[in-house]
């Protein structure tokens, strides 16, 4: 896989999740395997120039942590072009460019979906980008505002004209939020526009099925998955071994779960502090316990969680009070064990009031 001057070791990609995609989480998904090209949390381009402490931790990186792509929302050309520049300079692989957000605080400043509304400033605005730099620059995109408006063709087209080293497709609109199902045969458009660059498929890819079927019936040339990680950092090494030789991988047990999981914890203190890390992990660890069977007692604490040492004795406590749950040989018995893993089970907290978005009605040229 290659992104203009970009080479790649895998087409499979971690997409860009407000609140989530942090260093200490693509730290943890990068030892578990499977993983190469990460993307960032979305940064506005004005804060990264302007050197606010929070974009700058947005984009914190490490050795272990490449190679990344910083993806950037904004409307204003030279901002979304200096902050590219900036980037570069700080030796990223890749800028990204958020097309594709549907929330409304991004949209109503020209970012993010609204992008998708206006081809020929958006065309304009990434020629900026593209002319300035040496670094790949990417869109990542939905299908359009709404179903009435798919844009997404168009859009891919004419950003491959200005000069776009690939462009990611997320299968829904932005009426759709994260609602619904997503529709393969938007992105096997968007993959029939172009004509030179890569399209990388992303939704519902909660399985190595899944991103098997996303190659199959879009043609796509590589897969983005983002919620699916949460509950299942092992996704990228496990859908990697099953493409290559059509097997899948056992899913991981307790035990590996739980190691991954502390390593996580650890992370995150490492970055952020103790008291900050584990007040963020407190929305991390239940991802980890949708698969550890009966959690309840584990998911009512670790909310509340203050420091590295009460994480380490709760976790005690629960594996005294799950073991009641375990058959001689220490498995969950059959009436505990977690469903397989499906989009159905992406009952993600990140997307909490996002499912529908309200859009303009009627063709954009009216809007």
């Amino acid at each position: 896989m290659r992104f203009g001057s970009l080479s790649l070791k895998s087409n499979l990609f971690l997409s860009p999740l407000a609140g989530y995609t942090n260093l200490p989480f693509r730290l943890a998904l990068r030892e578990v395997g499977g993983l190469d090209l990460a993307t960032t949390d979305l940064v506005n381009a004005r804060s990264l120039l302007e050197k606010n402490p929070k974009a700058l931790k947005l984009i914190e990186t490490a050795p272990a942590d490449q190679p990344l792509a910083v993806q950037l929302f904004g409307s204003v050309p030279e901002e979304m072009r200096d902050a590219a520049v900036c980037l570069e300079s700080l030796g990223m692989a890749s800028v990204d460019i958020n097309m594709g957000c549907p929330v409304r605080k991004v949209c109503r400043v020209g970012g993010g979906s609204a992008m998708m509304t206006e081809l020929d400033k958006t065309s304009a605005l990434v020629r900026g980008m593209v002319e300035a730099v040496k670094i790949p620059v990417t869109a990542k995109m939905r299908l359009g505002w709404d179903d009435d408006n798919l844009t997404a063709p168009d859009l891919a087209r004419a950003l491959e004209d200005a000069g776009a080293a690939a462009i990611f497709v997320h299968g829904r609109t932005r009426e759709q939020g994260f609602s619904g199902t997503v529709k393969l045969h938007g992105i096997r458009a968007v993959v029939e526009a172009v004509r030179r660059i890569p399209v990388i498929g992303n939704g519902d890819v909660t399985t190595p099925q899944a991103a098997k079927m996303m190659f199959e019936e879009t043609g796509c040339a590589g897969v983005s998955i983002g919620r699916g990680a949460f509950y299942n950092p092992w996704i990228f090494r496990h859908t990697e071994h099953y493409l290559r030789t059509g097997e899948l991988l056992p899913e991981p047990g307790f035990e590996e779960r739980v190691r991954v999981m502390c390593r996580h914890l650890d992370l995150m203190v490492e970055v952020f502090g103790e008291t900050h890390g584990c007040r963020m992990f407190r929305k991390v660890a239940p991802w980890y316990s949708k698969r550890f069977g009966p959690a309840n007692e584990f998911n009512k604490r670790v909310v509340q969680l203050a420091t590295r040492a009460e994480f380490h004795q709760l976790l005690d406590k629960y594996r005294l009070w799950r073991q009641q749950f375990l058959d001689e040989t220490g498995q969950l018995k059959p009436a505990y064990r977690p469903a397989p893993m499906s989009a159905s089970f992406m009952d993600a907290p990140a997307v909490a009031g996002r499912e529908h978005i309200p859009v303009p009605k009627g063709p954009i040229e009216v809007w």
